[in-house]
């Protein structure tokens, strides 16, 4: 199963991933200035995947990545690939685990792992 995984940027912004069943990135959002903001894009993939497009494309150094839109606003893009068989297996991870994806926020996170001081290391 796929999971959304919602985070903020250095500058503030918010962003969301949505990885693989084995923890790779397929696709990273645009930023938004609001985490309600990228909750309504992952309801709306969630539920309305077909409402979206996917624009394959091939950039200069022949590397396949695709661009997820709705109504001609891009809201995604995905990871470089190899292959256009590469890019159509995250397409269709998307399309077969997006609808039933976990969603976790790591947000409002202010630091994942605590800073060394105040680790309390026991002694044996």
């Amino acid at each position: 199963m796929g999971t959304f995984v919602i985070s903020k940027r250095f500058n503030g912004d918010y962003k969301f991933i949505f990885a693989s069943r084995k923890g790779k990135t397929i696709f990273t959002s645009i930023g938004c200035k609001n985490k309600s903001d990228c909750e309504l894009m992952i309801d709306g993939i969630r539920n309305h995947i077909d409402m979206f497009t996917f624009t394959k494309v091939r950039n200069a150094g022949g590397k396949y990545f695709f661009r997820l839109s709705k109504g001609g606003l891009v809201l995604a893009n995905s990871r470089k690939y190899t292959t256009e068989l590469l890019l159509k297996k995250g397409i269709d991870e998307i399309l077969k685990y997006s609808s039933v994806g976990e969603v976790l926020d790591f947000s409002d996170a202010e630091a994942i792992f605590p800073e060394e001081e105040e680790i309390e290391i026991e002694s044996l």
